[in-house]
Parts: structure tokens; C-alpha cells; sequence
């Protein structure tokens, strides 16, 4: 009985649970259609030798960050293919940048995803960064498998009920 109750309370503060606690489908049908914005980032942090070869060009299979953009991109529009209860979304945009750290050894991937539409793009910008992060460790783990990928985030959306969400970088 306690475990229903559990499972009631939960489905009170997550949309994607029924008042069941069944797992479900959120129905935006009835949402009206806005322009929405979703920012998103994570970090990939290498050794000093791995780094200059991503940024040369010198890495053996290629133009990693090249291929990285493209994966980014791609799974955007994937999103709905790899997390089981979010909306196919006609995207508008995606965009992918990278921002070398030459003193962490680090690349950040910031990924932004665009829309017209009744719901969200968050997914889409994370989606995004994680699979470019993990195509830049796939191309480089040859050289380096002590790579970390990092600090996977939203940065901010907007658009929709619940307006402008930034968070406070650090």
C-alpha cells in the first residue's frame, strides 16, 4: 500500500507519470504553439596530446570535430528515437559549437536546438551534446582512454507556459 502511495505522490510532480504511476506520453495537444530555445553543454577532457591533435586536424580518423558536429546534429533529430517518451519535434534549427580550453585539455560542446512547436527542445539539446561528446571519445580512444565527459547541463530554454529558464553559469 505504501508503494501505491509512493507512485501516486510521484505522478503529482512528474508529467510523465499518470496518477497511477504509470509511465505515459505528456499530451501537448492542447498547448499553444511557441517558438522554443533550448541551450545545453558538456565537457570532454583530455590529455595535452590528444587535445593538440583534435584541434589540428591530426587525430588517425579525421576531422573529430567535424564528425562530432554532424553526430550532434544528427541525434538531435534523433531524440525521440533514443528516449522513449519524448515527442517527435519538427526542428528548426540545431547548432553545434565547440570551445577549445587549451589549459584544461578540455572541449566544450554547446549545442543549440530550435523549434516551433507545442513542447520543449531540452532533450534535443542534450541529446545533441552528449552523442558529439561521445563521438569525439569513439574517434580518439585510441590515443587516450582516460577521457571524461562532463558536466552534461541545460544552459537555458525558452518559450512555452513556463517562460525563460536560465542557469547562473559558473
Amino acid at each position: 500500500m505504501a508503494k501505491a502511495r509512493r507512485k501516486i505522490a510521484v505522478a503529482g510532480k512528474l508529467t510523465h507519470f499518470d496518477r497511477r504511476g504509470q509511465a505515459h506520453m505528456v499530451d501537448v495537444g492542447a498547448k499553444g504553439e511557441t517558438r522554443r530555445i533550448a541551450v545545453a553543454s558538456g565537457s570532454i577532457l583530455m590529455q595535452p596530446e590528444t587535445f593538440t591533435a583534435v584541434l589540428a586536424g591530426g587525430a588517425r580518423k579525421g576531422d573529430v570535430l567535424g564528425v562530432a558536429r554532424i553526430a550532434a546534429i544528427q541525434a538531435a533529430k534523433r531524440t525521440p528515437d533514443l528516449i522513449p517518451l519524448a515527442h517527435p519535434i519538427a526542428l528548426t534549427r540545431v547548432a553545434v559549437e565547440f570551445q577549445p580550453d587549451a589549459e584544461r585539455s578540455a572541449i566544450t560542446l554547446v549545442a543549440t536546438a530550435e523549434c516551433h512547436g507545442r513542447t520543449g527542445v531540452e532533450m534535443e539539446a542534450l541529446t545533441a551534446v552528449s552523442v558529439g561528446l561521445l563521438t569525439i571519445y569513439d574517434m580518439c580512444k585510441a590515443m587516450d582512454r582516460g577521457m571524461r565527459i562532463d558536466r552534461i547541463q541545460l544552459l537555458e530554454k525558452r518559450g512555452g507556459k513556463s517562460g525563460h529558464w536560465s542557469r547562473a553559469r559558473t
